[in-house]
């Protein structure tokens, strides 16, 4: 029963600038930069006939390619800090492209996702860091922002169920720019 969900892959380049962001912050399991991603849309663990549907469905879905750029460090959890994310802005291109990979998976059957989309890249999973130690390692790498890049696919992905950030695999790619209306 695999575990999926859609994304977008981080090039090479960028992953090398967050991996300038590990260290610093006691307790932090930091993610490997070869698993570096922007998710549109968890899935999760389902058989492999829906898994064959959401591939079909995925492979529909015609949208221009777009850029992107990663613009600030956070948290989530609030007074229980879980994980220090590099967010990205939420885009015209970006929302839709989530939205329609929402739409679509409410099609299938899969339930809606209940949390809202807030684009970003985890750095790092957090337990037992004080909102404190957080806050100090953000404000020391306050302004951190990427150049743009751009977005030319998204990719369905599983991943084991582990304690956090993968190993993740691509299962499919999806090119962005093929059959699009701009």
């Amino acid at each position: 029963m695999p575990r999926l969900f859609t994304a977008i892959e981080i090039p090479a380049e960028i992953g090398e600038r967050l991996a300038l962001l590990r260290g610093g912050l006691p307790g932090a399991r930091w993610i490997d930069p070869e698993n570096y991603h922007l998710t549109l849309r968890f899935i999760g663990d389902i058989d492999d006939a829906l898994a064959r549907d959401v591939s079909q469905v995925l492979g529909g879905v015609r949208r221009p390619g777009f850029e992107l750029h990663l613009d600030g460090l956070d948290a989530f959890g609030g007074r229980k800090p879980r994980a220090v994310i590099a967010a990205a802005p939420a885009t015209a291109a970006l929302v839709e492209l989530q939205a329609e990979h929402e739409r679509l998976m409410r099609r299938i059957g899969l339930a809606a996702e209940a949390r809202k989309f807030t684009p970003h890249v985890t750095l790092a999973r957090l337990r037992g860091v004080s909102s404190r130690q957080v806050a100090d390692y953000l404000a020391t790498r306050a302004g951190f922002r990427t150049l743009p890049f751009r977005a030319e696919r998204f990719v369905l992905m599983s991943s084991r169920a582990s304690v956090g950030g993968g190993p993740y695999v691509v299962e499919a790619a999806y090119p962005l720019g093929a059959g699009s209306t701009d």
